[in-house]
C-alpha cells in the first residue's frame, strides 16, 4: 500500500482496483433496502405488464369471435346460394326427401299412371291395367 500512495495513490484507489472496503453496517443495511426496492419494482412492472397482456388478448379474442361469426354466416349464404343455383341442376345428386315429407301417396290424389291411361284408347288401357 506504501508504494501506491507514494505515486500520489489515495486510499480509495485500493478500493477501486478490487482491495477490501470499509464495512459500514448503515451503507449495508441501505444497499440492501434498495435491493428490496428495485425488486419490488421488478416484480410490479412484471405483474403491469401481464395484465396488460391478458387484456390485449381478451380484446383479440372478441375480435377473433366476432370474425368467425361473421364467416360462418358468409359461408352459410354461400352455401344457400349455391344450392338455389343448383336447384334445377341435371348433374347436381339430388339430396334425398325426408322422412314423412311426400314419401307417402295420398288416396285422393291420382297417380300419374291413371292419370295417362286416361288418354289412352280402351284396348290400351285394358293392357295396362
Amino acid at each position: 500500500m506504501c508504494a501506491m500512495q507514494s505515486k500520489g495513490a489515495t486510499k480509495d484507489m485500493g478500493k477501486m482496483l478490487g482491495g477490501e472496503e470499509e464495512k459500514d453496517p448503515e451503507a449495508a443495511k441501505k444497499k440492501k433496502e434498495e435491493e428490496e426496492e428495485r425488486q419490488e419494482a421488478l416484480r410490479q412492472q412484471e405483474e403491469e405488464r401481464k395484465d396488460k397482456h391478458r387484456k390485449m388478448e381478451s380484446e383479440r379474442e372478441v375480435v377473433r369471435q366476432s370474425i368467425r361469426i361473421k364467416k360462418e354466416e358468409k359461408e352459410a349464404e354461400e352455401k344457400a346460394a349455391m344450392e338455389q343455383a343448383c336447384e334445377g341442376s341435371l348433374t347436381r345428386a339430388k339430396k334425398a326427401i325426408p322422412a314423412g315429407c311426400g314419401d307417402e301417396e295420398d288416396e285422393d290424389e291420382e297417380s300419374i299412371l291413371d292419370t295417362v291411361l286416361k288418354f289412352l284408347p280402351g284396348p290400351l288401357q285394358d293392357m295396362f291395367k
